[in-house]
């Protein structure tokens, strides 16, 4: 797969990604990190204010240091060490993170650790959590995870991990479904059905179509629709194509595609064009 369509498909991906913040706290105990061979079921953010320390996330070693932001993922094997003296001062928050039923962060993989480009601005974003959390509202549960969020693409890109999701598509179920998406994408002008997508990873449609549904959140023929909708929306307000056009440019007859559209959207194509242009 190539870079642009491995860009793609992480998009794809992340469309159906949910988090959850289990615990923030700012603290700097020393009793509170050390720790040998722990595999949690969560995955962990810290940002190290000050200190000294280590951190051994399957087997290898890394050393961070104040300014500097790091995601642990649940599952891998974790020994954390700290200096008596001088004891690492951290902001941190415990999270879930998952894209239908694959979690975010695989954890054979290694410690995700970057250096901050603006240290006050982080140490603000983790305040604001860590006294949201305290929070049960539902609009403090959205300003919470929207800072995690915040958080988690500051360490992937600071750190160089644009890629990072590379490693979904290695594994069995998700090289199968990233096959289907890629497939689902290629084809959105021609007929496609549940069969034919069922085919393509040798499950019997009733099997298939519960297992798509367990990891894409979404049955496969509704994710079809879903996808073509985006982007008839998107050649709606970025293209000239007539929408008999880009009614065949998603598969559809001109008058299924608008009955479909304004059931979607609530507006007509055409509506839809004149207020997005």
């Amino acid at each position: 797969m190539n870079k642009k369509a491995n860009g793609n498909l992480t998009g794809r991906l992340l469309h159906n990604l949910t988090v959850t913040v289990t615990h923030a706290q700012l603290t700097s105990r020393y009793p509170g990190w050390n720790r040998t061979n722990e595999t949690p079921s969560f995955n962990r953010l810290y940002y190290i204010d000050t200190g000294e320390g280590k951190v051994i996330i399957n087997g290898v070693t890394h050393y961070p240091r104040p300014g500097q932001l790091m995601i642990m993922p649940a599952g891998s094997t974790q020994t954390t060490e700290t200096s008596r003296d001088d004891p690492y001062t951290r902001y941190y928050c415990h999270f879930d993170a998952k894209i239908g039923e694959w979690p975010l962060f695989h954890s054979a993989n290694k410690l995700y650790i970057c250096d901050v480009p603006d240290p006050q601005a982080v140490r603000a974003i983790f305040t604001e959590m860590i006294d949201l959390f305290q929070d049960t509202g539902f609009l403090a549960t959205l300003r919470t995870q929207s800072a995690l969020l915040t958080l988690l693409a500051l360490c992937l890109e600071s750190g160089g991990y644009r890629n990072f999701l590379d490693d979904l598509s290695h594994t069995t179920d998700q090289g199968k479904l990233a096959s289907v998406l890629g497939y689902i994408d290629q084809r959105l002008m021609h007929p496609l059905d549940v069969e034919e997508l069922a085919e393509l990873v040798h499950l019997h449609p009733n099997y298939f179509i519960p297992y798509f549904k367990k990891f894409i959140g979404v049955p496969p023929m509704q994710y079809v629709q879903q996808k073509r909708m985006e982007l008839a929306k998107r050649q709606l307000s970025y293209t000239d194509f007539s929408i008999s056009d880009i009614a065949e440019q998603v598969g559809m007859e001109l008058a299924h595609f608008s009955k479909v559209f304004k059931k979607t959207t609530g507006v007509s194509p055409s509506a839809y064009r004149n207020s997005t242009k």
